[in-house]
């Protein structure tokens, strides 16, 4: 199927060299130049993932990463100057599912891309829901609930969500999660599996200060308790 991508950046040369790119994986492509136009676009074309500059004319990216979050669980790769690690977490934790910098090799972009896009294709996902106590998990239907409300996840949280919860009570490092959640090429920071846990548990537990399904594990990881009901 041929996948829609929307390239958010105001220097003009730079999104010609990535649609480029692009369109010769066989990939759809638009084209926004302002934050605003951004997200006209992404609310009436519904791309399948989102580039997404930061420093932008009209509406700076990280209100438009903002605002998508609120709406969609479009895909969104970060493509900015800001090379610290706390922009990086920063990005992460507005909800952004990865972050390349600039100067960036156009070829490593597209192949975040292709890995952000494939990490949203369920594989051997479980039939059956997952009921925990208060916690619903749809891996067919893509879908969470908390207390029998819908919870809005991002692909990564979700996938994130899935590789815990699938084996409760087994503590998973955080090098095993970027793994299992980013693939073995990933070369993000370890501290960005602490983010994804943060933003989890603000969406489903009920005292993110408490938490009673993802649980850390001092000086290993993080474990999905066994409270499964169902």
């Amino acid at each position: 199927m041929n996948r829609t991508v929307l390239v958010v950046e105001d220097d003009r040369k730079i999104a010609d060299l990535i649609s480029l790119y692009l369109k010769k994986e066989g990939y759809g492509v638009l084209v926004a130049c302002d934050g605003q136009e951004a997200l006209d676009l992404a609310r009436r074309k519904e791309p399948d993932l989102i580039v997404l500059d930061l420093l932008l004319p009209k509406l700076d990216g990280t209100e438009v990463c903002r605002i998508l979050r609120a709406e969609s669980r479009v895909p969104i790769i970060m493509l900015t100057a800001r090379s610290t690690d706390e922009d990086k977490l920063l990005g992460l934790n507005l909800g952004a599912d990865d972050y390349v910098t600039k100067p960036f090799n156009p070829r490593e972009l597209v192949a975040r891309i292709r890995a952000v896009l494939r990490r949203m294709a369920p594989e051997e996902e479980p039939r059956e829901d997952m009921r925990f106590d208060g916690l619903t998990i749809s891996f067919i239907r893509h879908e969470v609930f908390v207390r029998e409300k819908a919870v809005n996840l991002t692909p990564t949280e979700f996938r994130l969500l899935g590789v815990l919860a699938r084996e409760p009570g087994r503590v998973f490092s955080r090098a095993e999660l970027l793994d299992r959640v980013f693939g073995y090429n990933y070369e993000g920071l370890e501290r960005t599996v602490d983010v994804h846990i943060m933003n989890l548990r603000r969406k489903i537990e009920p005292e993110p200060g408490k938490p009673r399904y993802i649980v850390t594990v001092p000086g290993v990881g993080y474990r999905f308790e066994r409270r499964h009901v169902a």
